[in-house]
């Protein structure tokens, strides 16, 4: 008899293993066997609660993308209302988020989002939060809010795969970088 309770502890035990399964190779080209394994349990069991790998990397995504806006909702708590789009840029780049497992698996999840009609509806929720959060924040002080957003999320998507590239990119760069744009968009005519 199963023990009452332990679905969602092995669940969030198969994405964890799951992002770390692909921060380590690099991509997707991991099996459910070797997150199963790295999860401390058999492939069977994985299969049973998530389906197949993209199932399992699409709750990996969405376990990233929660996290991600458990950073956003902490950095603008403390911000000040002129100081939202710098608190959310803050947010991308937190330790939290700019892991390099977690960079794997962004670089991943923009591939599979080319195939995939769920990751690709993922994403773009993510994108248009990510964007109307930026616009919303640039208002006061820029000429052309949702532009000045999609060049921030531009900038942010690159810096991303900046740090897949060159892993000795450190969040505290990322963030120095984005900043600077920002501070330039904010000053335009």
């Amino acid at each position: 008899m199963p023990k009452l309770g332990m679905e969602p502890i092995r669940r969030e035990a198969l994405v964890q293993a799951t992002i770390a399964e692909i921060g380590a190779a690099g991509s997707l080209d991991v099996t459910v066997s070797q997150i199963a394994r790295r999860a401390g349990m058999s492939s069977a069991l994985a299969h049973h609660y998530f389906g197949g790998k993209d199932q399992i990397f699409l709750a990996a995504m969405r376990r990233i993308l929660l996290d991600f806006g458990a950073e956003v909702r902490s950095e603008l708590a403390t911000a000040a209302p002129r100081g939202r789009a710098a608190a959310i840029i803050r947010a991308c780049f937190a330790p939290s988020c700019f892991d390099p497992a977690t960079i794997s698996a962004w670089m991943s999840f923009y591939v599979m989002a080319q195939a995939n009609a769920e990751a690709l509806r993922l994403w773009r929720i993510y994108q248009r939060r990510l964007h109307s959060n930026l616009a919303h924040a640039l208002r006061p002080g820029c000429a052309d809010p949702r532009d000045a957003a999609r060049t921030l999320v531009a900038l942010i998507d690159g810096l991303y795969i900046r740090a897949a590239l060159h892993p000795s990119e450190s969040p505290d760069a990322a963030t120095a970088r984005a900043l600077r744009v920002l501070a330039m968009l904010e000053n335009r005519p």
